[in-house]
């Protein structure tokens, strides 16, 4: 097992930002039209197939 290239590294980051949950602001200021991140994964039931 090698180092991450950089490519990787990068999306690997981005879908860690991609993974929060959105704030409760967000929910309260929007009167619950958006309620929950349609971005969100489980690692555990969703893999991301990222090439190196």
């Amino acid at each position: 097992m090698g180092k991450k290239s950089l490519r990787k590294k990068l999306m690997l980051g981005s879908k860690l930002k991609q993974n929060r949950r959105i704030p409760v602001l967000a929910v309260l200021r929007t009167h619950r039209r958006v309620q929950s991140n349609r971005f969100q994964r489980s690692w555990r039931h969703k893999k991301l197939r990222i090439k190196e």
